[in-house]
C-alpha cells in the first residue's frame, strides 16, 4: 500500500494510504497501539474497489509527525486530526472505522460528528468511554487486565523507554509480544518503527494524556464518591461493534450496556480470536463489515 504525505490545517503531517475510487463513499480507518495503518491491510484490500479507503499512520506513529509532550496527545487533538484529515482530502462525510486506541478515537469522532460529518461507525475491540471507566472501578477482571496502563502512565518508566524502546516497557508491564500470531514481515516492520524513541513516547502519550483512571488492585470495587459518568450524547448513527471474545485486555463485559446508549447498534461477536481481530480473523471482520455496510 502506497502512502502519501498529508499536511493538516493544524500543522501535523500524516503518512496516509488513500486507495479506491476518489468519488466513492469514504471509510477512514484509525489504528491502535502499538501498530500503524497496516492494522487494516486486509480490510483495505477487501473494500478498496467499493469504497475510498483512507488509513493514516496517526500522530506519534511511524513516519507521521511526532510532537513531543503529553499535551499534544489529548483526545480532542487526536479526534480533531481525523476531521482535519477529511478536510485535507476533500471528504465531506465518511464512515469512521477504528480498533483499540483508534477505536477510542473513533467513538469520539462518531459522537462529535454524527449526522454532520459521520454517517456510520465501526468499532473493533475498543470500549465505549461511558462504560470502560465504570468497569475499571467495579470489574475485577478489567481492572486486572488494565494494570499495565498504570505503568505506561508512570513517568518513572521513561528511562526504560529511552533505553529499550517500546519493547522494553511492553516486556516490563505486559507480555504482548506473540511472534507466532503475527506474520514475520509485519512484526519486523513494527520492530523497526519502534526503534524511533520519539515514536515510543508519542505512542505512550496516548495513555498519559487520557483521563482514564486505573485503580490499583487493592482499591475498593466501588464508584468513588462524587463520580459522574462523562456527559456524552446518545449515538444515533448506525454503529457496528465487532468484539473478539478472547481479548485478554478487554473482556466482553465491555459490550454490556451499549444498547442503552446507541440507538442503531449491531454487535458481532468473534470467537476463537484475540485482541487484534482485524488481522487475526480478517475474514470474519470483513464479513461483518460487508453485511453492515450493505444495509
Amino acid at each position: 500500500m502506497e502512502q502519501k504525505r498529508v499536511t493538516l490545517a493544524n500543522g501535523i503531517e500524516l503518512d496516509v494510504v488513500d486507495e479506491g475510487p476518489i468519488d466513492a463513499p469514504a471509510l477512514i480507518f484509525t489504528h491502535g497501539f502499538p501498530e500503524n495503518h497496516r492494522t487494516w491491510r486486509h480490510q483495505i484490500a477487501h473494500f478498496g474497489d467499493q469504497f475510498r479507503c483512507i488509513a493514516p499512520d496517526q500522530r506519534g506513529y511511524a513516519g507521521s509527525s511526532k510532537p513531543q509532550g503529553v499535551e499534544n496527545y489529548t483526545p480532542d487533538k487526536l479526534i480533531g486530526d481525523v476531521f482535519l484529515l477529511a478536510d485535507a482530502l476533500s471528504v465531506p462525510k465518511f464512515t469512521i472505522v477504528g480498533h483499540d486506541w483508534g477505536g477510542a478515537i473513533a467513538w469520539g469522532v462518531a459522537l462529535a460528528g454524527q449526522h454532520i460529518r459521520v454517517d456510520r461507525a465501526i468499532i473493533a475491540n475498543a470500549p465505549h468511554p461511558a462504560i470502560f471507566q465504570k468497569l475499571l472501578y467495579l470489574h475485577e477482571g478489567q481492572r486486572a487486565a488494565s494494570q499495565y496502563i498504570r505503568g505506561f502512565k508512570d513517568s518513572q518508566n521513561d528511562e526504560v523507554i529511552r533505553k529499550y524502546g517500546i519493547t522494553g516497557i511492553l516486556k516490563q508491564e505486559v507480555n504482548w509480544d506473540r511472534p507466532g500470531s503475527m506474520p514475520t514481515g509485519e512484526r519486523e516492520r513494527l520492530l523497526r518503527e519502534w526503534e524511533d524513541r520519539d515514536a515510543c513516547f508519542g505512542m505512550i502519550n496516548y495513555y498519559r494524556a487520557s483521563t482514564m483512571h486505573v485503580p490499583p488492585m487493592d482499591a475498593p470495587y466501588a464508584l468513588p464518591d462524587g463520580y459522574t459518568p462523562p456527559a456524552l450524547p446518545k449515538l444515533t448513527i448506525p454503529t457496528l461493534v465487532v468484539w473478539a471474545m478472547e481479548d485478554l485486555a478487554l473482556p466482553p463485559e465491555n459490550l454490556e450496556g451499549l444498547k442503552d446508549i446507541i440507538d442503531d447498534l449491531t454487535i458481532e461477536e468473534v470467537y476463537g480470536c484475540g485482541h487484534f481481530v482485524t488481522w487475526e480473523a480478517p475474514d470474519k471482520m470483513n464479513a461483518a463489515m460487508e453485511k453492515f455496510l450493505s444495509r
